[in-house]
C-alpha cells in the first residue's frame, strides 16, 4: 500500500446504499460510532458532525491522520423510498413474485452459472424461496389439521344425537365442511400474516423483494430507478465541477451496480476533468452478477466494459469470502464476460475478515450474515490495508493508497455469464 503520494485535504464522498428500506440516518450513526472505534484502535483522530442538504442525507467528517488534517463531506444518495414502494406488496403478490423471480433465474440458466462462482450468495438468494415456501407449508399443515379436526368433531357430536339421515344430515355435513374449511383458511391467513409481521427477524420477504426488484425486468433498471440515478449523476457532477482533491463514490451491495452506471454516465458526459478532483470508485460487497448475468442487463454490461478501461478514474473492489451475501473476489467485469484487451479495472482485493478481525470478534460475527455484509463500513480490530475511514477521511487518494497493491490471488476472473450482449 502506497501512502506517500498526493495529499488530500478536501474530499467529497457519495455513498450509494444497497436495497435498503431503512432511513439514511442509520448510515450516519454507523459511520460515527464505527469511525470512533477505528480511531481508537488505529491511533488517529476523527469526528462527525451532522449537516444539511436538500437532495441528500449529509454529514461532515474532520480527521487528523498521519499528521495531516482532512475535511470530508459525506452524502448518502437516497433511494430507500423506491425500495419501500417496491416492498409494499401483499402476501399473495409476494408469492407471485417468488414464482416469477425463480422462473427468471432458472429458465435463463443464470442461477446455475451463478453457482459456479460462489455458493454463499446463491444460498442467500434461495433462502427466501425456501423460507416462504416453508411458511406456506406450515400454515397449510396447521390449518389443514385444525380444520379437519373441527370438521370431524362437528360430525361426531351431531352423530351422537342420532341426526344422521336425510336432509338434516346433509345440512350438518355442509356446516361441518364449511366450518372446517373456513377455519383452515383463517388459520393460514393469520399464520402467514404473523410470519410477515416478524420478517424483521426472518428477512424472507425483504430478500424476496430485493431479488424480485432486480429480476423484474430481467436486468433492465425500472424507470423510477433510472430517473433517480440520473438525479444522482447530476449531484455528483456538481461536486466534480467544484474545488477539491477527490470525489469518492462508494457503492455497497446492490448499490455497486448503480454506481457503475452512474460513473459511466458521468464520464461519457464529460464531467470528469483533468484539472478537477480525482474520481474514485470503491465497490463493497458487490452483487453485480445477480443483475449483469440477466438477459436484458445490456446497460449494466456496457457500463462495466466502459469503466474497466478508463484511465481517468480508479476502481477498487473490496469483498471477503466471509461475507456470504456477496460475490466475494469475483471480478464483476471478467465474470460477466465483457472484459476487453486493455482492461485495467477493478482492482479486486479482499477485506480478509478472518485476518482483519480478531478471533473473538470473528467468532461473534461469523453467523450474523447481514451484519457481516455491512462489516466493510465498520471498524476492524486487526486492520490490514483496508480501513474504510482512512479511505473516506484520510489524506491519501484511493489511487495512491492502492497503487502498489496486487489483486487478490484467489479472485475469480474467468467469463461465466451466458449473456454478454451490450447496449447498442
Amino acid at each position: 500500500m502506497n501512502t506517500q503520494n498526493s495529499q488530500v485535504s478536501k474530499r467529497r464522498v457519495f455513498h450509494i446504499p444497497g436495497y435498503d428500506p431503512m432511513p439514511p440516518r442509520r448510515y450516519r450513526e454507523l459511520y460515527r460510532t464505527e469511525a470512533a472505534a477505528q480511531a481508537d484502535i488505529s491511533g488517529y483522530e476523527i469526528g462527525v458532525k451532522a449537516d444539511t442538504s436538500d437532495d441528500t442525507f449529509r454529514w461532515t467528517v474532520g480527521a487528523r491522520i498521519d499528521g495531516q488534517t482532512v475535511l470530508a463531506q459525506v452524502d448518502v444518495l437516497v433511494w430507500a423510498d423506491i425500495v419501500r414502494d417496491s416492498m409494499a406488496q401483499s402476501i399473495p403478490a409476494t408469492y407471485w413474485q417468488l414464482i416469477q423471480t425463480a422462473w427468471t433465474y432458472i429458465s435463463t440458466g443464470t442461477l446455475r452459472r451463478l453457482m459456479w462462482m460462489r455458493k454463499g450468495p446463491v444460498i442467500a438468494a434461495l433462502y427466501p424461496v425456501v423460507m416462504l415456501l416453508g411458511q406456506l407449508l406450515v400454515a397449510l399443515l396447521v390449518g389443514g389439521i385444525v380444520g379437519g379436526w373441527v370438521q370431524g368433531a362437528i360430525l361426531a357430536v351431531f352423530g351422537l344425537t342420532g341426526l344422521t339421515s336425510g336432509a338434516v344430515f346433509d345440512l350438518i355435513d355442509w356446516i361441518a365442511w364449511a366450518t372446517g374449511w373456513g377455519l383452515m383458511i383463517g388459520i393460514i391467513v393469520v399464520m402467514l400474516r404473523w410470519f410477515k409481521a416478524h420478517d424483521n427477524k426472518l428477512f424472507a420477504y425483504y430478500l424476496m423483494h430485493d431479488y424480485a426488484y432486480s429480476a423484474g425486468k430481467r436486468g433492465e433498471n425500472p424507470p423510477e430507478l433510472e430517473a433517480r440515478m440520473a438525479s444522482f449523476t447530476a449531484i455528483i457532477a456538481e461536486a466534480l465541477a467544484m474545488d477539491g482533491d477527490e470525489v469518492l463514490i462508494v457503492g455497497h451491495s446492490s448499490g455497486a451496480h448503480l454506481a457503475v452506471s452512474i460513473i459511466a454516465d458521468l464520464i461519457r458526459a464529460g464531467h470528469v476533468r483533468s484539472d478537477g478532483p480525482k474520481l474514485a470508485f470503491l465497490s463493497l460487497g458487490q452483487v453485480v452478477p445477480m443483475v449483469s448475468f440477466l438477459p436484458r442487463a445490456r446497460r449494466l454490461r456496457s457500463d462495466l466494459a466502459f469503466l474497466s478501461t478508463r484511465d481517468d478514474m480508479t476502481w477498487v473492489d473490496v469483498s471477503a469470502p466471509g461475507d456470504g451475501c456477496c460475490f466475494a473476489l469475483c471480478d464483476p467485469v471478467a465474470v460477466t464476460g465483457v472484459a476487453l484487451e486493455d482492461k485495467r479495472w477493478p482492482l479486486v482485493i479482499s477485506a480478509a475478515f478472518t485476518q482483519s478481525l480478531s478471533a473473538a470478534r470473528w467468532k461473534e460475527l461469523r453467523w450474523r450474515f447481514f451484519r457481516l455484509h455491512f462489516q466493510y463500513l465498520c471498524a476492524f480490530d486487526q486492520p490490514k490495508d483496508y480501513d474504510y475511514f482512512q479511505i473516506t477521511a484520510g489524506p491519501v487518494l484511493l489511487a495512491d493508497r492502492y497503487a502498489d497493491r496486487k489483486p487478490s490471488g484467489s479472485r475469480i476472473d474467468i467469463p461465466v455469464s451466458k449473456f454478454t450482449s451490450l447496449k447498442p
